[in-house]
């Protein structure tokens, strides 16, 4: 892992494969989290061992202040993820990926979606991991309204006990998306995506690399 000064713009740290990386795998963390998120470090560490150049990044409102839930404008984070694809795309000229956990996953979804009057993001995949599809205990707020717009190939992966959405619920949403998807399911996993049975950044990997093909 390395902290190039390349990735200062967006807070970043690098997981460098061994040769010259097939492609570039940009991933944000959850609303209370960061980059240091334990998934992300796993995650990236397998799309390294795999020969892809991960980058793990913090959203602007995680490089404001150190904690807490995102404050100021969604908008601004969707501006912060496409500076780190645009940022991803003069380091390869192979594939970029990017996704994130939760909240950051949410709102690079949006950005792909080009939320509002914002411009498509173009991505070769988009990875999104534990989708928070309503709030827990609220499925009437479901947050798909976006998603018919993304016709990038997507992966959700997600946990058979995550409160923000169960996999029947998940599956409909998935449906609504115009582009290529797959659903990795864990079992008994919840909203962290912890599981002691399965290789959860193994899992998300393999499927991520079937879209591209």
């Amino acid at each position: 892992m390395t902290v190039d000064a390349s990735l200062a713009p967006i807070d970043g740290i690098a997981h460098e494969p061994d040769n010259t990386p097939h492609g570039v795998v940009v991933l944000t963390h959850g609303a209370g989290g960061n980059r240091d998120s334990p998934m992300l470090v796993k995650v990236c560490d397998e799309w390294a061992s795999r020969g892809w150049l991960a980058i793990r990044y913090n959203l602007p409102y995680r490089r404001r202040r150190p904690k807490g839930p995102p404050s100021g404008s969604a908008a601004a984070d969707r501006a912060g993820i496409a500076e780190a694809v645009a940022l991803a795309r003069t380091l390869t000229e192979g594939p970029v990926i990017a996704g994130g956990h939760s909240y950051g996953g949410r709102q690079t979804s949006m950005a792909v979606a080009g939320e509002g009057s914002e411009a498509p993001l173009v991505v070769d995949v988009l990875t999104l991991f534990s989708y928070p599809l309503h709030p827990p205990g609220k499925p009437e707020r479901a947050r798909t309204e976006h998603l018919p717009r993304i016709t990038a190939p997507t992966v959700f992966t997600h946990g058979s006990a995550d409160p923000f959405g169960t996999l029947d619920e998940l599956t409909a949403a998935v449906a609504l998306v115009a582009g290529p998807t797959e659903l990795v399911a864990i079992p008994g996993a919840r909203h962290d995506l912890g599981s002691k049975t399965s290789n959860v950044p193994a899992l998300a990997v393999d499927a991520a690399l079937r879209l591209l093909a």
